[in-house]
């Protein structure tokens, strides 16, 4: 079994609502000298059977067919 990591965040210059929110929100909280917040997805995925090279080609497939929307996001896999 093969165990992965897939790490998706907004591109830069893409605005970032909920990480602007999350970042007002951390300075309502009292949490001074927080910089700019961007938010992000994390998914973890488990692929039985199949050879590391299969299951990064599959796991890129993943990203760009549902995952992540590669006009807006960025994605990072990471195999554990």
């Amino acid at each position: 079994m093969i165990k992965a990591r897939i790490v998706v965040t907004l591109k830069n210059g893409v605005l970032d609502p909920q990480g602007k929110a999350i970042e007002g929100a951390l300075g309502t909280l009292g949490f001074g000298g927080v910089g700019a917040v961007r938010q992000g997805k994390v998914f973890d995925v488990e692929i039985d059977g199949v050879d590391t090279g299969k299951a990064e080609a599959d796991l890129k497939a993943m990203c760009e067919q549902l995952l992540a929307n590669t006009v807006i996001e960025n994605y990072a896999i990471q195999i554990a």
